[in-house]
């Protein structure tokens, strides 16, 4: 019997190399373009691209890995003492006062439990929700959907206009301003709010979720239950090829925070890598900075997803079926499958892209994989 093998591009470490080429070995990848990177501290210790599609130096949306950039980009702030989590978002934004949502504070806001997913009874448009300004006029009138504080549910994508408003409030520039004068630009970072038109040749676009095959149950069960399903009931229409490719493309043209960043695994791993260890130059931020934006904020059942998850200021904690690392690693994985995330432990920035959906949506399982015995190498070395 011929064993499946899968071919790669890149580099690899000495140390992962077996990990790698097992998976080569086991063709695990033969049916998907991926990108997998990442550093050990500051050192670059896997960069590959599997697949006829995609090479190194593509760009992808990864959906919400996006929000990695809406934490760090809160965590400079905090960083540079322009930002206090415990006070109200009304100190810095007073017309987010109404409706009962005066005593709500910057932590609550940016750990998912302010109760603003989406505004009632009408729902956000996908214009509105992409307009970070305008946007955000629309929640700070809305009363919550539960009482803020009480419970959790993932703001998917209104976490990204909320994050906007407090850094223009505080600064005078939205947060993908702000992202690419402080962050982006000067590390240069390929990770982009906002993908210019020159790099548009680079750009691969998404396919659609692959069929679940036979009857094999997805990895976890979604009971978003009757918020949930209101939540997520604004999601686009049908679009045949040419419209979703022209879709496509002003969506990586805008970069919404939340979900419409446009970048590579190496670029999803550089960021975490200059964050914590700094690549370039220093760390763009401390050590207790981070363990601020790390430490857990709520955890249990997310009322929206309706699934278990571990939140801390933005950035997503393990859990069982999202376990990327240790305790006090953090990150976020994207609807597609993309992953991004930082273990102190091991010191691993971890990056990973994937142009076809796995089902059900979320992170790609057999990104957990790789991460996890990326964490078991370093750990039993």
């Amino acid at each position: 019997m011929t064993t499946p093998t899968t071919s790669f591009d890149g580099y690899v470490a000495a140390p992962f190399r077996p990990l790698i080429d097992g998976i080569a070995e086991r063709g695990e990848f033969r049916d998907d373009d991926i990108q997998i990177a990442a550093y050990a501290g500051t050192e670059l210790v896997l960069d590959i691209a599997i697949g006829p599609e995609i090479t190194r130096e593509s760009l992808l949306i990864p959906y919400s890995v996006s929000k990695n950039t809406i934490a760090v980009s809160i965590g400079l702030l905090l960083e540079r003492g322009l930002l206090d989590l415990d006070v109200p978002v009304a100190h810095y934004w007073p017309e987010f006062a109404a409706a009962g949502k005066a005593a709500i504070t910057v932590r609550q806001l940016l750990s998912h439990q302010a109760g603003l997913p989406q505004t009632a009874p009408r729902l956000m448009t996908r214009d509105e929700l992409a307009d970070t300004v305008r946007g955000a006029e629309l929640l700070a009138a809305q009363r919550p959907l539960w009482h803020p504080g009480s419970a959790f549910g993932y703001h998917a994508v209104t976490i990204g206009i909320l994050g906007s408003e407090i850094v223009r409030r505080i600064t005078g520039r939205t947060l993908a301003e702000f992202y690419e004068q402080e962050i982006r630009g000067p590390r240069g970072l390929e990770f982009y709010l906002g993908l210019p038109e020159e790099l548009e040749p680079r750009a691969v676009d998404l396919l659609p979720m692959r069929p679940v095959s036979g009857s094999a149950a997805p990895p976890f069960a979604r009971t978003p239950g009757q918020l949930g399903g209101y939540v997520m009931a604004g999601g686009a229409p049908p679009m045949d090829e040419d419209e979703r490719r022209r879709q496509a493309r002003r969506d990586r043209a805008i970069g919404m925070p939340a979900a419409g960043a446009t970048t590579s695994a190496r670029g999803i791993a550089a960021l975490f890598a200059e964050s914590t260890v700094g690549l370039t130059s220093a760390p763009l931020l401390s050590a207790d900075t981070i363990a601020q934006l790390a430490q857990p904020q709520v955890a249990g059942i997310d009322e929206v997803i309706g699934i278990e998850r571990r939140y801390g200021v933005v950035f997503q904690k393990p859990v069982p079926g999202l376990l990327f690392g240790g305790f006090r690693a953090f990150g976020h994985d994207g609807m597609g499958g993309a992953l991004g995330f930082h273990d102190p432990e091991t010191g691993i920035s971890f990056g990973y892209v994937v142009r076809r959906m796995p089902p059900p949506g979320g992170c790609d399982a057999r990104a957990l994989r790789i991460a996890q015995a990326m964490r078991s190498t370093i750990l039993h070395a």
